[in-house]
């Protein structure tokens, strides 16, 4: 539709986002696979009724990632263990009834970015490790599921109810963020998890809510961005962005620090310099960079993170002309660095310049060439 097509321009003009991992797996501070990767967790579900993040403003947040020049939010609508971070009323296992919090942080968050001025994605969990009914994967063994109650017709009405909910409720949505179909990546015949049916559901509800899937694998019909975890398009140092690169909007997450949800001994932060350059080397390979921050479980973004944000942002500030609105450049990523184009102008950004003398191809004749923002002219010789 129209409208599909016109969130996916503005997608990609955002160029910078923020991904948030959020549940009661922060309370153990251990990651949000925590569920998985601990001792067996057969009561885990407990710790959602000592859940109880006082200090969360939703304003708070938004603002903060606003100033860091983010275009964007996605948060964790529901993730692998199955907890839900808002009111459904598809299961009691959610943040108002299960929870002596009882308030609707997705619905805060809604509210606040739509005064802001920022798009909200859903992340949401394809796989769950504590419903019955979800048939068994790879992962979720150890969690006293009873697989007996497998039914996976009954668990699809089950999500398709909640993503109504998400997508009925909670205003415009910029995009639902899938994860987990790799979860039956080994089985000995393909899994059918009926994702045409479950995209053009989401279409209908809102025709510009994008759809993106972690699935690892080549886009499939009904999705409107690919995505590649830990690595930017074209790489493959995780191991899991063996696909070709589709003509689709293109976006790569990855952790401020070592992990996804909030780890409470994990304070290795990368760079301000270090986010910068991966930012600007997702744009000149013509993709957003959706970068993590797991919040703590009292509900404050960690201070680290903050820092790193307000910091990021005030470089965007000076430099974002060169990366919000525009695509890849002319030129392919080189050894010294990445172009971006926007119009009738290539921004050309040197990462690691070796020598004096930069030389590449270009198809159209140049004008001008200076430093960014009002800079001195730069010396320049144009051939054939």
């Amino acid at each position: 539709t129209n409208e599909n097509l016109e969130s996916r321009k503005q997608f990609s003009d955002c160029r910078f986002g923020v991904f948030l991992h959020w549940g009661i797996y922060s309370m153990f501070a251990q990651g949000e696979w925590y569920l998985q990767s601990g001792p067996k967790q057969y009561e885990y579900a407990k710790a959602a009724d000592a859940f109880y993040p006082h200090r969360f403003n939703a304003l708070s947040w938004v603002r903060a990632i606003k100033d860091a020049g983010a275009r964007y939010i996605c948060i964790t609508s529901r993730h692998h263990d199955g907890f839900s971070m808002w009111g459904t009323k598809q299961s009691p296992y959610n943040i108002v009834d299960a929870t002596p919090f009882g308030r609707d942080v997705l619905k805060e968050l809604s509210e606040a970015c739509r005064q802001e001025g920022i798009r909200l994605h859903f992340y949401y969990s394809h796989l769950d490790w504590g419903r019955d009914d979800y048939p068994m994967g790879r992962t979720g063994h150890e969690v006293g599921k009873d697989t007996t109650k497998a039914d996976f017709q009954h668990y699809f009405k089950f999500m398709n109810a909640q993503l109504t909910e998400l997508l009925t409720n909670y205003g415009p949505i910029g995009g639902i963020w899938f994860d987990g179909v790799w979860d039956h990546d080994n089985d000995a015949t393909p899994f059918d998890w009926h994702l045409e049916e479950q995209y053009a559901l989401i279409h209908k509800l809102q025709p510009a809510c994008l759809v993106g899937n972690n699935h690892h694998k080549a886009v499939v019909p009904g999705e409107d961005f690919q995505m590649f975890e830990k690595d930017l398009p074209g790489d493959n140092t995780a191991g899991w962005n063996k696909s070709e690169i589709s003509a689709l909007p293109l976006e790569t997450c990855e952790t401020m620090n070592g992990i996804w949800g909030y780890k409470i001994t994990d304070q290795n932060y990368k760079s301000a310099q270090d986010i910068i350059r991966m930012l600007v080397n997702a744009s000149g390979r013509n993709a957003n960079l959706l970068m993590n921050l797991g919040p703590q479980p009292n509900g404050e973004l960690p201070a680290l993170g903050l820092q790193r944000l307000h910091e990021v942002g005030q470089w965007m500030k000076k430099y974002g002309d060169t990366i919000y609105g525009t695509r890849g450049g002319d030129l392919a990523p080189q050894e010294w660095g990445v172009t971006t184009r926007k119009g009738n102008q290539l921004y050309v950004h040197v990462l690691n310049q070796s020598g004096t003398t930069l030389s590449f191809p270009l198809k159209c004749k140049v004008k001008e060439a200076k430093l960014f923002i009002d800079g001195p002219s730069v010396p320049f010789q144009q051939k054939n």
